[in-house]
């Protein structure tokens, strides 16, 4: 399936989308407004269009008459583009043409970065950290009677040229009934060094040739989800993945709760417990979907933030939370899985990513490593944005890393019709600039239901553009429009009367959200603008941005700028790359280059506690605007809204 061209008339703007993308969701590509507030479930019927020339399906509904049907009229919600089409915006849903530059900017997401596999085989780089050998032993007579440790040792520094060896307990075990039941023909599993200096562990031995069958789980374990993969150390193939809610959850929603219960008598074994049976369960899922058997299964790499870590490993995490905020530990040592209660077998190696700080874990140490910014030369900016925001900004020479706490307005949190992004939520929105009308999209194109964290962006940074809310994120109350109103003494724009949605009330964008919203954002933008101030750089340095987390595949780049919770940046400069925690457990899996370049990295990762530091309060101050006290940071946005306001004095003269 290919891309479509489609041009919307009367304005004459074309945009090219993919075969089987509604119409409406191609206007909202091209910053063409069409009227739409029942999430594009075809109810509300305000999306009727015109189909002039080409081909699309049906997008019949109710809606319509059979007379409207005929001339060629459709719901743009339900219509699917089939090839190249022109459709005209009938005058009760058109924008005129003379404020069509009123709009604001087509929909811009981060380029999305996939792992490159690739170019770590033809680097030479692709070699597993745990993979497996075949042997042929010659067996023993009369003349060659060495004890079987002996022989395989000596075979391999004969044959393999591995002169620094380790056995296990188990291994020696099992040595003697695996040899003689395979006629001495055996394969190894081993564990390489990551120090130049170090052993090669001998950590599995299995009868016959099985060096095709070598495979490693990848765990991303977060506070409010676990995921997991299941990976194919010859190919490097992703073979199945699963993901569940962490059940810590039901102790706690955020890491400090957590912190709290962890205290309590019997409460650090608990939460230990459940994330353990959350893994479990994943693990379940994955040998399921794969069909691959544990006995092949030869590591799990494990990464997640300071907090999940320590109790993951039932290590005390108290100290946390407290100043000056020092973990027990931030290195932890290879163990058996087994040992803290992962359902695997015994000799599967459990290695777990380290730390930087308190509050910049390993998930992040991950996602840096994931990416490949550390041996990059572009100075660049990673962040993963959630409930805590973790920064780093750097390059090969140096990185420089600091967290900052958001609060749980990106996850709907704090919002009065928030969600979490789920089948409903209102994910991207619109506006007519004349008669400020929407147009509203939800996930799974059903009807409303709440407003998830890319919506909530959209929403703020639209209404701001379009003058319906001021800097200080207050309603302008003289726009005459039924949908800004007073209620209970809060001022909200409402999104979607109660009919069109699925709760039976009208869901409205209130004062308090948008102020939850420029909290969240300023916290970010001054931790970045702090970060860069304590290393001795500015803004216009930065050559690269990377998003991380679930949140980052959904934003509208231009839309987050708008509000400031970004650096105005040229969006072909701002990456994705989705679970970057996920990526560098992934990574780490299948290249031993990897694991050793993890400790050169937290070593030259200069953390900063934003706490500590004088200025941040201030640059926090200054972001509680939007987009900022100072728009000329922003100048793109400035130099649009000098446009609107010598086209708004235009219009008032006509």
């Amino acid at each position: 399936m290919g891309d479509c061209r489609v041009t919307f008339l009367p304005h004459d703007i074309t945009v090219s989308v993919p075969s089987g993308e509604s119409l409406l969701r191609a206007a909202l590509e091209a910053g063409v407004h069409i009227n739409a507030s029942c999430g594009g479930e075809g109810v509300c019927g305000k999306c009727r269009v015109l189909v002039e020339t080409g081909a699309v399906d049906k997008g019949l509904s109710e809606r319509l008459s059979q007379e409207d049907i005929d001339k060629g009229y459709r719901l743009a919600c339900l219509t699917k583009i089939c090839e190249d089409v022109s459709v005209r915006i009938p005058v009760e849903t058109a924008v005129d043409k003379s404020v069509m530059r009123l709009q604001v900017t087509p929909r811009r997401t981060a380029t999305i970065q996939h792992p490159d596999f690739e170019s770590l085989k033809e680097e030479g780089h692709f070699i597993p950290p745990v993979e497996k050998v075949y042997l042929e032993l010659p067996p023993p007579d009369s003349q060659n009677n060495m004890p079987d440790v002996t022989r395989l040792i000596e075979y391999l520094k004969l044959e393999a040229n591995e002169h620094k060896l380790e056995l296990t307990l188990p291994v020696i075990r099992k040595l003697a009934k695996v040899l003689r039941e395979n006629d001495f023909k055996l394969t190894l599993t081993l564990v390489r060094p990551v120090r130049d200096d170090g052993k090669t562990l001998i950590l599995n031995i299995q009868g016959g040739d099985v060096t095709a069958e070598n495979y490693a789980v990848a765990l991303d374990i977060g506070t409010t989800t676990v995921y997991g993969q299941l990976i194919d150390l010859s190919t490097g193939k992703c073979l199945a993945e699963a993901g569940d809610f962490n059940d810590q959850i039901s102790y706690g929603e955020d890491v400090i709760t957590r912190l709290i219960y962890a205290e309590k008598p019997g409460g650090l074994e608990k939460l230990q417990e459940v994330v353990v049976d959350t893994i479990n369960g994943i693990l379940k899922r994955v040998f399921a979907k794969s069909e691959v058997d544990r006995e092949n299964i030869s590591t799990i790499t494990l990464s997640g933030n300071t907090t999940m870590t320590q109790l993951l490993l039932s290590i005390d995490p108290s100290n946390i939370r407290r100043a000056p905020y020092v973990p027990t530990a931030t290195l932890y040592p290879p163990f058996a899985a087994a040992l803290i209660g992962i359902d695997i077998n015994d000799h599967v190696i459990a290695l777990v990513y380290p730390q930087v700080s308190s509050f910049v874990g390993g998930d992040i140490v991950a996602g840096v490593m994931g990416s490949g910014m550390y041996m990059h030369e572009e100075l660049t900016l990673f962040l993963d944005i959630g409930t805590n925001a973790e920064l780093v900004i750097g390059n090969r020479d140096w990185l420089a890393c600091t967290a900052c706490s958001a609060g749980p307005a990106f996850e709907g949190g704090g919002i009065e019709f928030g969600m979490r992004a789920a089948k409903g939520a209102i994910e991207d929105f619109s506006l007519d600039p004349v008669t400020f009308e929407p147009m509203i999209f939800t996930i799974g194109d059903v009807r409303p239901k709440g407003i998830c964290g890319s919506g909530l962006i959209t929403m703020t940074a639209v209404m701001f553009e379009m003058g319906i809310i001021n800097n200080s994120g207050t309603f302008n109350r003289e726009l005459g429009t039924p949908r800004i109103r007073k209620k209970n003494d809060v001022w909200e724009y409402v999104i979607a009367w109660k009919d069109e949605t699925q709760i039976d009330r009208d869901i409205a964008l209130t004062e308090p959200d948008i102020e939850n919203l420029i909290r969240a954002k300023g916290a970010i933008y001054s931790g970045c603008m702090t970060l860069l101030e304590e290393v001795g750089l500015t803004l216009d340095m930065v050559e690269h941005i990377i998003l991380a987390g679930g949140f980052g595949s959904y934003i509208d780049l231009e839309k987050a700028m708008t509000i400031g919770l970004l650096p105005e940046i040229d969006p072909d400069c701002v990456t994705f790359i989705g679970n970057g925690s996920l990526m560098g457990a992934r990574m780490s899996s299948l290249t031993n280059r990897i694991r050793k370049d993890v400790f050169k990295v937290t070593q030259k990762m200069t953390n900063f506690e934003l706490s500590e530091t004088p200025s941040y309060m201030d640059n926090y101050i200054a972001a509680m605007f939007l987009p900022h006290t100072e728009i000329e940071k922003f100048p793109r946005l400035n130099e649009r809204m000098k446009v609107r306001k010598k086209q708004n004095k235009v219009s008032i003269a006509d």
